[in-house]
């Protein structure tokens, strides 16, 4: 069965306002639905839009395709983000990535190798090189403030 997110309409005559609901696609504009998953109001302003991303998440996963006005809505609310960084056509770096879906592949032991020694050898040598720094430019400062001296 093709389902679609679509957009119902209700409201008076040239006062619209809609529901995001899950449809058969064969089904007409103002049919019977599966789910109502939000609303949509566009005539406030700013337009009230209101999804469950939680629903909408759940039934994209399951394939739902969203028409071209509800995938906007899906943009503004987020869902279409977090839908396509699930699928994995987005890839995301931090702390606000969700997790990456386990994969049924057989994983093949990972080879350590020893990284600690150069970092250890590194963050050694930084305090001394910074020591260093600062008595070389000590004269240069002496230098500038007694010239400032001379001429004031």
């Amino acid at each position: 069965m093709p389902v679609k997110i679509r957009l119902t309409r209700m409201g008076k005559k040239k006062q619209p306002s809609y529901r995001v609901v899950v449809v058969d696609s064969r089904k007409p504009r103002d049919g019977a639905y599966i789910e109502q998953i939000g609303r949509y109001d566009p005539r406030q302003d700013p337009s009230l839009i209101e999804i469950d991303n939680e629903k909408a998440l759940d039934w994209l996963g399951k394939g739902a395709q969203p028409t071209d006005r509800v995938r906007k809505l899906l943009e503004i609310s987020g869902a279409w983000t977090r839908f396509r960084v699930v699928k994995g056509d987005i890839h995301t770096v931090g702390e606000d990535a969700p997790p990456a879906p386990a994969k049924k592949a057989v994983e093949e032991p990972a080879v350590e190798e020893p990284v600690a020694e150069p970092e250890a050898a590194e963050a050694e040598a930084e305090p001394e090189a910074a020591a260093d720094a600062v008595e070389e430019a000590a004269p240069v400062v002496e230098a500038a403030e007694e010239g400032e001296d001379d001429e004031g």
